[in-house]
């Protein structure tokens, strides 16, 4: 590592910080690039929400769902909710499954969703993936704990 780098992380953590970060980072194991998952039903946590603007200035809202068992485990997925005149319906429809009333509050963390991913070509040709449809099955009791020892309670 180069001086300036080293700089820099001395101004971010302390030197025993630095070494830890360093150590753990030798340590990972790279994760492989992104590619599509098959298309099908996955049981998801909504982990994120927030309001955003496509590249072209489109208002919309991004919810983050993370695939929770299975094969795929921790694969996150996008849904894009548009609020155009024309998509706010399809959109509210979607958020209001979600527990988002208002645009302006906090996301509510902790649906848990079976979401219908679907596999497309994209014009670049890569294949990507979509979230067709979801429905909310339950909720984490206490989404801040570790998933896999949380209870689930219906929605």
């Amino acid at each position: 590592m180069n001086q300036r780098n080293l700089d820099r992380l001395a101004a971010m953590y302390g030197g025993d910080e630095i070494a830890d970060l360093a150590q753990q980072f030798d340590a990972a194991e790279a994760a492989s690039d992104s590619a599509a998952i098959p298309a099908g039903k996955y049981r998801c946590l909504a982990v994120s929400g927030e309001l955003h603007k496509s590249r072209g200035g489109t208002p919309g809202y991004r919810v983050t769902f993370c695939i929770d068992e299975g094969e795929h485990r921790n694969v996150r997925l996008r849904l894009d909710c548009w609020l155009t005149p024309a998509a706010m319906p399809m959109s509210k429809r979607d958020l209001v499954k979600l527990g988002v009333s208002r645009l302006d509050s906090p996301f509510p963390p902790g649906q848990v969703a079976e979401v219908t991913v679907v596999k497309y070509c994209d014009d670049d040709g890569i294949e990507r993936n979509s979230i067709r449809s979801f429905q909310v099955v339950g909720r984490v009791a206490d989404p801040t704990i570790d998933p896999d020892f949380s209870p689930t309670t219906p929605a």
